[in-house]
Order: C-alpha cells, then structure tokens, then sequence
C-alpha cells in the first residue's frame, strides 16, 4: 500500500464520489486548521499540552523520521513538525507518513483541544488508548495505514463531536465500531481490518452519515438489511466481506446513493427493478458474487452512471437495451455471465465509453457497426461467445482502442481483420485465440502498421503457410504466440531481433529447419535493464487461456507471463545452440517433441532464473552435464526418450526429480549414488522397440512369485484341519488383492491422464 501525499489526497478527493459535503468538510477542516497555525506562530505552547507530546512521543523510534522539534528542550511545540496551534493549544496533531514506529501512549488524551488527528500512513502498532474517544473537540481521525490491533474503542459518550473517522487498512478485531451519542458522523472507514459480526445499522444510521466503507474485513451472515436507515447515505462499501443473502428492498430506497461497491461476496438472488430508483448512481459494482435471473432493464432514470460493473456472476437473459440510456457511462463490465442474444445497445449514444467487457457469455450474431462512434474505447473485449462474421470496416476509427479481446469466436477472414486493425495506433494488445477455423492461410502482404502491439496471440486458429516478414514491423512486440496451428517453414531469423520478445510460443505447428542463431540473442531475454528500459510492463485486462500444453493457465497481464520459449511439437532439427546459455532472464525453455540431435549444452547452466528445462523425445545423446545442478530455481526437467547415458546429476534440484524425467534413455543410469554399467538397470528394449522391463528386475519379480506360492502352500497344509485360522487367512488374502487392485488402478489412470495432456486441445 503506498503511503505518499499523492495517495492521501487521492483519498480525500475520491470523498467526492460519495457527496461534495464530504470533500467540503475537509477542506473547510484544512483551511481553518492552516488558519489557525499562521494565526498562532507567535503563540507560546501551553505548558500541559507540550508534556502531553513529549509524554505522546516517548514510545516513539523515530529512525529515518524528518521531524522539527519534539525533543524536551524546544519548548514551542506550535513550531514542530505536524502541530496546528490556535491561541497557545494544540488543536492539530498531522504525522501522516513520518516513517514512525511503535505505540501510542494513554496521554494523548491529554490534548483535549485536539480537532483533527492523523497518523496514517507510518507504523504505530499495539492497542489504542480507551480514553480515546475522551477527546472532545476531535472532528476528524484517521489512524489509517498502520498496525493497529486489538478492538476500537467506543463508548457510547465518546467522540461526540467527530465528522470523519479513518482506520482503514490496519489490524483491528472484534464489533465493527459504532458511534451511538454521534450527530454529525459523515464519512465512517473501516476497511481492511478484521472486524467481524454483523452490522449494527441502527448506530450506523445517524442522521448525517454520508459515506460507509466496510470492505475486505470478516463480517457474515445477511447483513444488508437496515441500511435503508441511511437515507442521506451517498456511499457503501462493503467488497470481499463473506455477506451472504439477497439485496433488500430497503436499499434500493437510497435515492441520494451515489456509490454501491458490494463486489467478491456470496450474494444471490436477482435484481429489483427498483434498480431504477437509484438516480444519482454513478458507481455501482456488483461483480463476483451468485446474483441470477436478467439484467432489470431500467437504466433509462440513471442518467448520471459512469461505471457498471455487473462481471462474474449468473445472469441470464439480454443485454439490457436501456444502457444506452446512459450518456455518461465510461466502463460496462459483464463478463463471465450467461447472457445471450445480440448486441442491442445503441453506441452511438455512448460517446464516453472506456471499456466495454462482455467476455466469457453466450452473445450471438455481428459487432454491431454503431461501435464505430465510441471513438474514447480503450479496451474491448468479446472473447469466449458465440459472435460471428468479420471485423467491422468502421473499427478503423476507434483510434483510441489499446486492448481487444475477440477469441473464442466465430469470426472469418483474418486477412480483413489485421488490415483494419492495422489503422489502430494505440493497439497495444490483440488475442484473437480459436477464430478463422475456415482453412485459412497466414497473411502474405497487404499489412503493416502495430508499431505500438506488445502482444498478439493468434493461437488454435487452424492457419497453415508460413511466417510473414510483416511480423517485423512489430518492434514493441513483447508477447508472441502463434501456437497450435498448421504453420510450417523455417523459423525466420529476424524474429530473433525483436529485441522486446520475452514469451514466445510456436509450439504445435510444422517449423522446420535449425533454429536460427539469432534467439540466442533477444536482448529482453539477456538483460533485465534492456527489458526495463525498452518495453513497459503494461497491464492486459483480457482472458488468454493457455492450452493443455501448459495446464490451462491464465494470464490476465503481461507482467504474469514468465519469460519463455516454447518451440516444442514442431520439426526442427540440430543441435541445441549453446548460445542459449546467454538467455539469463529465460524462466522456461520447452524443446520438446522435435528432431534435435547432438549433447546437451554445458553452458545452458549460466541461465540463472530457469524453472522449466525441457528436452523430451528428441534425439539428445552424450550425458547430462553436471553443472546442471547451479540451476537453483529449475522446479521442471524432463530429458525423457533420448539416447542419453552415464549418471544422473546429483544435487541441487536434481535431489526432487523423479525417475519419470528420464526414462526413455537406454544408456542413462537411474540408479543415482549406485553402480552404472552403462545400460540402464531399469529398462530395455524389446525386439519390437518398445521399452520392457529388464532382466534384472523380471528376476526378481519371479523370485517373489516363486517364495510368495511356496509360503502359500505351506500355511495352505497348516490351516486345512484349522477352521478359524483358515477364515482369518482367507480375509488376509481378499484384503491384499484389494489392495493390489486399487494400486493397479491408480496407475492406470495417472496415464490415462498423461495421454490426455497432450491431446489437441
């Protein structure tokens, strides 16, 4: 949590979503305060206020804290740093990000002229004295980015006179706080603290509270009801809080409601179509939870909306056409539902439009050609539905687009798409994963433009020929994937020079040839600084579903994709380049599933931060090299079905990999820290090449067999005149073979599993 003035301020100045009282009252507070403190630089501190801070600050470690005064010989403590004086008393006590340490002394209750006190932002930890709320002039308190423990304490004739209280983001258990003998509270913020229980809304309620910000704490149960109590609230938070039910009626009664934020909770349910009563909405969330049933189509009164939020929940139905009833409107949100039918929403009537999301739904038919006037869209993103035909000519004019999401669709012509889309000079990212599955062909010519493109993945799209040198325009690409199609060729060299390049998949195509020299030096991949200073890391508010090769991962931003070269399930041949070894910024590296010859590398040790090393089903021979073992991050080694031999490594990461990472190698020792002949001891190879268990271990099954029958035939003779030993034994017996069942089954299905991996997916 970052704890500057620009935070500070960009808290107060959010007040503003939940009433311009709020942000008054703070700069009304500011003002008077700076007032008073030009007006008493002449005044001498009196004497019990200024034992009281030096009392207040004995608990203190000030290391590294930039403060002026608050030592004993400085007696004019209006001039220390943080104090606020009017006629001699303290009336303002401001340490707001002082770098201070430790607890809060009882005698801070001593400075009963005290109107405002802020020690946000620094690390004051233990409880909080009980005779707080003693103090009573205090109007406003934030104690807010600490480590503040313990239960807040409230008494019901404490702080009467306080307007705005901010305790967010420290460590506080217990009842939320309650203000019950309170008549001008205006802003209550208990967020990320661990309050738990249900909701008092009857103290909550006071006559002037404008804003409740409960969330990211522990509450349960149903615990919206009563908070139509608030009738001049402007703002309730309450996100990831565990609050269970339905949205009461009451609620919605909210008319001056300006921001709703109830998001990542369990509630269920549909809702009103009393939705329409909130006129002067401007913020409402309503993502992650179970909310069901359709989408009230009742936004044409809330012509004040800005931002709507409905994403990850059980909605059915339409999009609601009255959305377009919203002028103001700047993100709509609702991906991961279950709506379905067209895009009938008017564009045109939403000139202000920043992000649109309906991803992950069932929506039907063409983009509706009226997107063309959201000239301000940013991000787009109508991946995973049912939409089809080609991109819009008119999408040449969204010339503020960064981000667009098209995958997992029915769209055609890719060739159109990349020559509209190349007009797009923002375009920062395109994913149009699982489209264009009518044949055909990677683009030749025609193509330009993406000077700005940082990731394309055009993956599982069914597209054959080669790969075009318009690519190489793409000088700020960072993320490029281009997997599970038909592609074919050599891998060009100058894909190489994309300097930028740091996630890289051409896995499950038909590339041939060597691989070039040049992906030894991606200069993103070599040095952390070139990667820093060339290529910002950019936020990429999209669904990319990895395929099965990589266990279905998701990557919403590209700073969550690892650095990585994934070539494997291709043709090429070669060796593996030593060069390799200067790819130090290089976290996975997957070979696997093609031709290439010759030993491993010994200089593939220098690539320090590699987690994944994969090498399987090749034509690999010579040992594995030793120095292997420096790799102290590598979590995945597979060097399966090879022609490797001699020992394993030993040490290192090499001490947790199992024998499965190298089988398929005739001549590679599996038994690590013992003897090796040359030929492994595990496994041969049949007449018909497949691999069969060896001799040495067959003997040794047969010699169990042969011991385990004879002992049978013996206990078989004593028990035969012996009927209760006999019914034991038989029970022992059925007691084994089930055993031996469910082993055999497990095995089974563990490979069962493998093979499914690597289907298509």
């Amino acid at each position: 949590m970052p704890c500057s003035k620009v935070f500070y301020f960009h808290r107060l100045l959010s007040l503003k979503m939940g009433g311009y009282y709020c942000l008054f009252q703070f700069l009304l507070i500011y003002v008077l305060l700076h007032g008073h403190r030009s007006h008493s630089l002449n005044q001498a501190c009196q004497p019990t206020d200024l034992e009281a801070l030096l009392a207040f600050s004995n608990g203190w470690d000030r290391k590294g804290a930039k403060l002026t005064g608050w030592h004993p010989n400085d007696t004019a403590c209006c001039f220390w740093t943080g104090i606020s004086c009017d006629l001699g008393r303290v009336i303002g006590l401001d340490l707001f990000n002082k770098s201070l340490h430790g607890g809060i002394s009882s005698l801070i209750t001593s400075l009963d002229g005290l109107m405002t006190l802020n020690l946000s932002c620094n690390s004051f930890h233990g409880q909080l004295p009980e005779g707080l709320g003693q103090l009573a002039r205090l109007q406003m308190l934030d104690l807010s980015v600490n480590m503040f423990s313990g239960p807040f304490p409230v008494r019901e004739d404490g702080f009467l006179a306080i307007e705005m209280v901010n305790i967010s983001f420290n460590k506080f258990t217990g009842p939320h706080p309650t203000f019950p003998g309170v008549m001008n509270l205006a802003v209550l913020d208990i967020s990320s603290n661990t309050f738990s229980g249900g909701f008092n809304t009857r103290a909550l309620c006071v006559a002037s509270v404008k804003a409740l910000q409960f969330s990211r704490n522990e509450f349960n149960g149903e615990v919206l009801a009563g908070f139509g109590r608030c009738r001049m609230l402007v703002e309730l938070s309450i996100d990831g809080s565990g609050i269970t039910g339905s949205i009461p009626s009451d609620l919605y009664m909210l008319s001056e409601l300006r921001r709703l934020s109830l998001r990542e909770n369990q509630l269920s349910g549909s809702l009103s179509e009393y939705l329409g009563n909130f006129s002067q909405l401007i913020h409402i969330d309503l993502s992650y939870n179970m909310f069901t049933g359709v989408i009230p189509d009742v936004f044409g009164g809330l012509r004040r909306l800005e931002f709507l939020n409905l994403a990850s929940n059980l909605f059915s139905g339409t999009l609601p056409a009255s959305l377009s009833s919203c002028p103001m409107l700047r993100v709509i949100n609702l991906r991961n539902n279950s709506l379905s039918g067209e895009i009938a929403l008017d564009f045109n009537l939403l000139p202000r439009l920043n992000v649109l999301d309906a991803g992950s739904n069932t929506l039907s038919g063409a983009i509706p050609p009226s997107l063309m006037w959201c000239t301000d869209l940013k991000t787009l993103n109508f991946g995973r539905n049912k939409l089809k035909g080609e991109i819009p000519e008119s999408f040449k004019h969204l010339r503020s687009l960064s981000h667009i999401s098209l995958a997992q669709n029915g769209f055609t012509n890719l060739s159109s798409a990349l020559r509209v889309l190349q007009h797009l000079p923002k375009l920062t990212s395109l994913v149009l994963t699982k489209n264009f599955h009518g044949g055909e062909t990677f683009p030749m010519d025609g193509i330009s433009g993406f000077k700005s493109l940082q990731v394309l993945v055009l993956a599982n799209c069914a597209l054959s020929g080669m790969i075009q040198p318009w690519l190489q325009n793409m000088e700020s690409l960072r993320v490029l994937d281009i997997s599970w199609n038909k592609l074919n060729g050599k891998l060009p060299s100058w894909l190489g020079n994309l300097n930028n390049l740091f996630y890289v998949d051409l896995s499950n195509n038909s590339f041939s040839g060597e691989l070039p020299k040049s992906f030894t030096q991606i200069k993103s991949l070599i040095s952390s600084t070139y990667s820093s200073e060339h290529a910002s890391i950019e936020d990429l508010p999209l669904f990319i579903k990895k395929n099965s090769a990589e266990k279905g991962l998701q990557y919403n931003h590209v700073s969550s994709f690892p650095p990585a070269l994934i070539l494997s399930s291709n043709w090429l041949i070669g060796p593996v380049l030593p060069g390799l070894g200067h790819l130090v910024q290089l976290h996975l590296l997957d070979l696997s599933w093609n031709n290439f010859s010759g030993h491993i590398p010994d200089e593939l040790s220098n690539m320090s931060s590699l987690e994944v090393l994969n090498f399987a089903h090749n034509g690999l021979n010579g040992s594995i090299p030793s120095s292997l073992s420096k790799l102290n991050f590598l979590s995945k080694f597979d060097v399966s079905y090879n022609n490797l031999s001699g020992d394993i490594p030993i040490g290192g990461q090499f001490s947790t990999f199992t024998n499965e990472s190298f089988v398929g190698n005739a001549a590679l020792c599996l038994l690590r820290n013992g003897p090796c002949s040359g030929e492994n001891p595990l496994e041969g190879t049949g007449n018909d090449g497949t691999d069969t268990v060896s001799a040495m271990p067959a003997m040794t099954y047969i010699t169990v067999e042969v011991g385990f029958a004879f002992g049978l035939l013996i206990v078989w003779n004593i028990l035969f005149f012996a009927r209760a030993w006999r019914a034991a034994y038989f029970l022992t017996v059925d007691r084994f073979f089930d055993m031996i069942y469910l082993v055999t089954m497990a095995k089974v299905n563990k490979l069962r599993r493998k093979w499914e991996d690597k289907d298509h997916p």
